[in-house]
């Protein structure tokens, strides 16, 4: 199956699986493609070809499986199993062999991995402040990719009360969040 042929298995997935539970905010349902497909598909630009990706919090696979589905190793934790479930299931019908999906919490699961930096990055949508996020990842010392909303200064403001770190800051191209990227967090 082509890339652009999975999308479109994906966006079908989504809508038959939203019916029977909440993955996606329902009036996000019609434009599945550029709202949650297209926003994820722009951290390609940022995040280096050669590194595995941890996606946090994965819920309905955004971002972790449309990075797969793009060519990264992708492991995506997600700790409610009905989400686990959805997971499972894109990753067969998409044939994703390059996809780990792994039902547990967030804390249990790093603490087995063993994350090296410069081999991994975390992403993230839709899922936690940066300080939530910071808690889990800072004595990794990975570089963070994170879409993030209106809101990111005050997050950042936030995190610095807790944590060192240096970022940068880019535009969404699909609406009016922005691309985080963390660097040396401490």
């Amino acid at each position: 199956m082509k890339t652009k042929e999975k999308f479109i298995k994906y966006e079908e997935l989504l809508k038959e699986w939203s019916g029977r539970m909440n993955l996606v905010a329902p009036s996000t349902l019609n434009d599945i493609q550029t709202r949650h497909i297209m926003d994820s598909a722009q951290l390609a630009k940022y995040i280096p070809r050669n590194v595995n990706i941890i996606d946090l919090g994965s819920g309905a696979g955004f971002p972790g499986v449309v990075l797969a589905i793009l060519g990264w190793n992708v492991t995506c934790i997600e700790s409610i199993g009905k989400k686990t479930k959805f997971l499972e299931e894109l990753k067969q019908q998409l044939d994703l062999s390059n996809l780990t999906i792994i039902n547990d919490r967030i804390e249990k699961t790093l603490s087995k991995i063993p994350v090296k930096a410069g081999n991994y990055v975390f992403t993230a949508r839709a899922f936690a402040p940066l300080i939530k996020i910071f808690d889990y990842t800072h004595k990794t010392n990975c570089r963070l990719f994170l879409l993030k909303g209106r809101e990111i200064e005050n997050e950042i403001n936030t995190a610095k009360t807790k944590y060192k770190f240096d970022y940068k800051l880019y535009k969404s191209e699909t609406g009016d969040g922005f691309i985080i990227e963390i660097f040396n967090l401490k």
